[in-house]
């Protein structure tokens, strides 16, 4: 193929040099090869040197294997040799690397059947516990029934912890010294507060557990946390008196209700000097540096406990979950459950962590070489191949995991230098050692001859070269320093009209020495090349993550792109449910960049608006409360649905914005449920206990509601008239008003009145008597 010779443009000057550059490069040892004019032709693919005439001297040395142990797995536990039960297979192999050549072998582990279980439980005794030292009195017996279910060799012990009785975490006043609980009216009388204390060794016979934890009491401290991480570490480093032992499996239950102290935490009670992870039980079993050293970090309780090989399981109350869990990421090995708050369900608990537990198989990695690089690639139960993954998870007892190891060397140790490093499976004994030698010398190197007369008797000839004195120069040392000439010159440029050299060195003797430089060093047989010149991310060059060649960065194994910034593990990119970034996304240098539309989260976990999210959780529904649907089949529905929490409700509630409605048919009705993505990576589902119905209406309510309506209307229209007629009586009214006002009349000259009486004059004349009258007649 066309394109950068890698070999070619590395300007190699010797053939460790070549070697280094890249694995498929070789060396040509040849006398009389290539030009007299360049050097780098003797470094190149072994085709070309092939091709250009150097078979039979090429040095091309790869990288090997050896498997030194490798004793067949186990397949049960329990027998009369536990020592020889094995996990894990090769035990031990020997590596013999050449820089860039990647070699690789195949791991297998199995969890086997019955394998012997100890179990150390450590409680806190805090006077918030009381309660809880009630309800497990009896619990070794029934312990012990349920683990011996599961191996049919267990063993159990006790322990228990308060904080440090120094101020401020306990209290100290000499009233207090004998019971804290002085002055206390809802608990008036506790035992004197301690660190940790050893109660019983790991034992078959449990009925002594059961003794032990009778004989407790509560305690009380000053403070809200509780030096639970001072008994974690004791109880992992003190291995002769808590009775680990190395044929079993070692499970630490760590049962509080509150939050621990930390590293640190002792300054404020004057402890400066750090926890030295070293055993500090004294005679009568308690932890006598209580008072002396700060309290152990997260790091040294991760160590620790997997240096002994002990899993770790939080048996935390629901309020303290979220930081348990987040302890869980910083110290490998380590589980966490939801205890409640008066510890009833402690059996079921322990025996689901040591199912959790049993049920995945991770490989650590102890002591590597900073110079070694290690890719995984895992090969689980359905066959798949995982690069990048070094965890299998959903195992049952007995199911065989592979994971394929690259091992790579990105350089080239001091002479005779050779390193060692262990693969280990997260919680188990079982190990394999990795012995690694480095194959960085040539052979031709090895017959080297000083004042060679090849080489003009002033230097050594080695692999096809001259090596020359000090003071001397030249393919074959034949020029002394200083001399110089215009003659000479031309040998001295890249091509025609470029500068001596690039402009970066001198010519002498046909060829460039070259400048040094306080930003690295200046090569090449023009001084074209340089190892600082390559392109630099936040600053550091190749990122930190390759080597800077002429100008360009050769990434080490893991890493890729321009400046060597992106790395090709996929490990953080894989979401809870084995996929890569939860099947809507690409994993890109390590991250997941999600592809499919209104997805978002790290793992692409979060998609409201995804096609399929909604009928996703209704299987998970149907087949957790209903034991239906296409996921019905129990195993199935754990490995599909282990990440949701169900709720069901009478009413469902709908006004929080982040919850996501959702709804579905079933026998003509409608089931509702709402699903709430959660911080710790679960999603919450709140769902109706029973499906809403609609009900036909009855023949009854129609008619009456027909009447209803009929009567309801005449009012209305009746209102409306009436209305209407007073309106308009009220406007005649005010009409006859206003004309009466008009009228110009008076009230006491009505023309249209008559008196009563009336009086009219008539003449007239009459004898009465013989007298004659004139006059009027009233």
């Amino acid at each position: 193929a066309e394109g950068l010779n890698l070999c070619t443009s590395g300007s190699a000057t010797s053939c460790e040099e070549c070697l280094l550059i890249h694995p498929k490069c070789a060396w040509c040892s040849k006398e009389e090869f290539g030009s007299t004019k360049s050097i780098t032709s003797r470094c190149d693919f072994l085709q070309n040197l092939i091709a250009n005439g150097c078979a039979g001297a090429i040095e091309n040395p790869s990288s090997s294997i050896n498997v030194v142990k490798n004793v067949p797995l186990s397949s049960k536990g329990s027998g009369q040799t536990h020592l020889d039960v094995t996990q894990i297979t090769p035990q031990k192999v020997a590596l013999n690397l050449r820089p860039g050549d990647q070699t690789s072998f195949r791991v297998q582990v199995r969890q086997v059947e019955d394998y012997p279980v100890d179990l150390y439980y450590l409680m806190d005794l805090s006077l918030s516990m009381n309660d809880d030292l009630d309800n497990i009195r009896n619990l070794g017996t029934k312990l012990a029934e349920e683990m011996r279910k599961l191996t049919s060799n267990f063993r159990l012990g006790f322990g228990s912890f308060v904080d440090k009785n120094i101020s401020p975490f306990s209290y100290t006043a000499p009233r207090y010294q004998n019971n804290p609980c002085i002055g206390y009216k809802l608990f008036p009388s506790c035992v004197p507060s301690f660190g940790f204390r050893h109660l019983l060794s790991l034992t078959d016979k449990v009925d002594r557990f059961n003794e032990e934890v009778q004989k407790q009491k509560v305690s009380r401290n000053r403070d809200a946390p509780e030096g639970g991480f001072d008994a974690i570490l004791q109880a992992a480093v003190c291995k002769e008196k808590i009775g680990w032992r190395k044929e079993a499996s070692h499970l630490l239950v760590f049962t509080t209700d509150d939050v621990p102290h930390i590293a640190l935490d002792g300054k404020l009670g004057g402890l400066v000097q750090p926890h030295d992870g070293q055993c500090h039980l004294n005679e009568a079993n308690e932890y006598s540096a209580s008072s002396q050293l700060d309290y152990p970090s997260l790091a040294l309780l991760g160590e620790k406990l997997a240096e002994n090989n002990i899993h770790l399981i939080f048996a935390v109350t629901k309020s303290h979950y979220v930081l348990y869990k987040n302890f869980t990421a910083l110290i490998p090995g380590t589980t966490v459950e939801i205890l409640h708050k008066d510890s009833k369900n402690i059996i079921e608990l322990i025996v689901k962590a040591y199912n959790s537990i049993r049920s995945k198989v991770e490989l650590t990695v102890w002591d590597s070489p900073e110079d070694i690089g290690l890719t995984f690639t895992a090969t689980c139960q359905d066959g798949l191949s995982y690069p990048g993954l070094r965890k299998c998870g959903d195992l049952k007892i007995g199911d065989t995991v592979s994971f394929e190891v690259a091992v790579e060397a990105r350089s080239c140790p001091a002479e005779d230098t050779s390193h060692a490093f262990t693969i280990k499976p997260a919680g188990f004994r079982d190990t394999l050692e990795v012995a690694v030698t480095y194959n960085c010398l040539c052979g031709c190197t090895g017959r080297a001859a000083p004042a060679s007369g090849k080489c003009s008797g002033n230097g050594t000839y080695a692999c096809g070269l001259c090596e020359c004195d000090a003071g001397y120069l030249g393919a074959k040392c034949e020029c002394e320093e200083g001399a110089s000439g215009d003659m000479h010159h031309a040998m001295c440029r890249e091509a025609e009209g470029k500068p001596l050299c690039s402009g970066r060195g001198e010519c002498s003797c046909n060829q460039c020495l070259c400048y040094e430089s306080e930003f690295g060093n200046i090569y090449g047989p023009f001084c074209e090349c340089d190892d600082f010149s390559c392109a630099r991310y936040k600053g550091v060059l190749c990122s930190g993550h390759g080597e800077c060649h002429c100008g360009e960065c050769k990434c080490h194994a893991g890493y890729i792109g321009d400046n060597c910034n992106c790395s090709t593990e996929t490990d953080s990119c894989v979401s809870s449910d084995g996929q890569m970034c939860s099947g809507r996304g690409t994993c890109v240098c390590g991250k997941c960049q999600c592809t499919e539309p209104g997805a978002f989260g790290e793992m692409c976990e979060k998609c409201p608006t995804c096609p399929g999210v909604c009928s996703m959780k209704r299987d998970c529904i149907e087949c957790k409360l209903f034991n239906s649907g296409r996921l019905a089949d129990n195993q199935t529905c754990q490995k599909h649905c282990k990440d949701e929490i169900i709720t069901t409700v009478d009413v469902l509630e709908t006004d929080d914005p982040n919850a996501i409605l959702c709804a579905y048919p079933v026998n003509n009705c409608v089931m509702k449920f709402t699903y709430l993505e959660l911080p710790s990576g679960k999603s919450n589902l709140t769902v109706l206990k029973e499906p809403a119905c609609s009900s036909a209406p009855s023949a009854v309510t129609i008619v009456l509601a027909v009447i209803g309506s009929v009567v309801l209307i005449g009012i209305i229209l009746l209102g409306l008239w009436k209305l209407l007629v007073t309106i308009h009586d009220r406007r005649e009214f005010d009409r006859f008003q206003s004309e009466r006002s008009r009228a110009r009349y008076e009230m006491a000259s009505n023309p249209l009145y008559r008196k009563p009486i009336s009086t009219h004059n008539v003449e007239f004349t009459f004898n009465k008597l013989n007298k004659s009258y004139n006059g009027t007649i009233d």
